[in-house]
């Protein structure tokens, strides 16, 4: 509650789309649109030491390798590859790549305690296996949709991966559906001759089970040190799901729901003799824009942190879901939370070119607000960023119903790219000139989702 900000990072010129700090706590490592890579002292500000990622395009995730005297740094960006950086005794920097995604590679998941091993989703569905001792990047297997209709694409972009702290052989990934998938790394056998292309668990809020709206998917995953899965939905809400409170290995089986939809009481049947609570659920922030994840904070991860296209920062008490504080942070989407790892200082970053770091250094604690106290914020105007490839099309198609329903002209096809363009631009247009009426209702029920 005495959080607030010590300090900004400014030497970025683009969109910071990574930060975390080093197993010490001195470091702090930020990516960016401008697809550099610079590591930071951040309780002075100076940066310590930059260098170009070797991507083409804008860096999503830099991270340190552990035990390697923070020497070496993994990372993966829109265009697709995944890279590797070994920072020499003279501050030279080369970089080489690992291994590539047809289409952006959002997030990178270490393993932890580990100075070789680490893994990589992207948009394709691909989930890759790396192993630094070989240089060599192992295809584990194409997430795909179980539902997917005959002669639709059913593979799932992938936002996110994660590992459980508690278990490393446990993977957690999230894309463009509701379900959350977790897959077992030991029933990989390293000579190809498995499928491990099926899930070991799948988590899902009772009510997204039979969703099949194409805005809502996971933008964010976190273990927690109790092997809990936070979950953030794109559209949506943040879910806590607690340690083996998954659906099961088929998530088809699981359709059954008793009680309220999205409280506490919901309890969802797998079968005749199984029924397990609903999770906990995190309401207030707003994930409609961009690819946001979601964090633990405090020393027992007792809270649960994101950022919000509203630029906030959210935060609430894990255990009960009770919101705590919402932070002014960017001028437009905060995206990205770190937590120090051994003391209550977080780092955020988002479309604004800075980092912001908060220490809880104030002199006296902030009041305690009700989601519904919070007030709509203005922000800058920014282009329209899709969080899920979905969500384009989505847009398109209702830009072109809204034009049907005014009784424009519409028996003609899109001409040319031009006029597609203008098309989602004015999609775009229209949500954030409504942004401000949408908001006082949104927060008048509790919810800005």
């Amino acid at each position: 509650m005495r959080l607030q900000i010590h300090k900004k990072l400014n030497r970025h010129t683009g969109c910071v789309n990574t930060v975390g700090f080093n197993a010490d706590g001195d470091t702090l490592i930020s990516g960016s649109d401008d697809q550099l890579v610079m590591l930071w002292d951040w309780d002075t500000g100076a940066v310590k030491l930059q260098f170009h990622s070797g991507h083409a395009d804008n860096v999503f995730q830099a991270r340190f390798m552990p035990y390697t005297d923070d020497r070496t740094i993994v990372t993966c960006a829109a265009d697709g590859e995944v890279r590797i950086a070994k920072i020499q005794d003279g501050g030279d920097v080369p970089t080489s790549l690992l291994g590539e995604h047809d289409g952006r590679a959002h997030k990178l998941a270490i393993e932890p305690g580990s100075p070789y091993i680490f893994y990589s989703c992207g948009e394709d569905g691909l989930v890759q296996h790396f192993d630094l001792r070989t240089d060599t990047a192992t295809k584990l297997f194409i997430c795909r949709n179980s539902f997917t209709k005959p002669g639709y694409s059913s593979h799932i972009h992938l936002n996110a991966i994660a590992m459980d702290p508690r278990n490393p052989n446990l993977l957690g990934v999230g894309g463009s559906n509701s379900f959350a998938r977790v897959y077992d790394i030991r029933k990989y056998k390293w000579d190809g001759s498995s499928d491990f292309g099926h899930p070991s668990d799948c988590y899902c809020p009772p009510h997204l089970i039979n969703t099949r709206s194409p805005g809502v998917g996971i933008t964010g995953l976190a273990f927690s040190h109790q092997s809990e899965l936070l979950v953030s939905y794109n559209d949506e809400n943040i879910y806590l799901f607690p340690k083996n409170g998954g659906l099961g290995p088929d998530p088809k089986s699981s359709v059954k729901i008793e009680g309220n939809q999205g409280s506490k009481s919901t309890m969802a049947a797998f079968d005749e003799d199984t029924v397990r609570p609903a999770p906990q659920v995190y309401v207030g922030h707003r994930n409609c824009e961009t690819v946001k994840g979601v964090t633990f904070i405090g020393p027992n991860h007792e809270y649960v942190a994101s950022g919000s296209d509203c630029g906030r920062l959210f935060i609430w008490r894990k255990r009960d879901g009770n919101f705590l504080r919402a932070m002014e942070g960017d001028e437009c989407i905060v995206n990205c939370i770190e937590p120090h790892p051994h003391a209550m200082t977080i780092a955020s970053s988002g479309i604004d070119n800075d980092v912001k770091l908060w220490t809880p250094s104030a002199m006296e604690r902030a009041r305690v607000l009700n989601v519904e106290e919070l007030k709509p914020r203005k922000r800058k105007a920014k282009l329209w960023h899709f969080a899920l490839p979905e969500q384009l099309v989505w847009h398109v198609l209702t830009s072109r119903r809204r034009q049907q329903g005014a009784g424009e002209d519409s028996s003609e096809d899109l001409e040319d790219n031009t006029e597609l363009l203008n098309l989602v631009l004015q999609a775009a247009d229209r949500d954030n000139s409504s942004d401000d009426s949408d908001e006082d209702k949104e927060i008048s029920d509790g919810s800005e989702d």
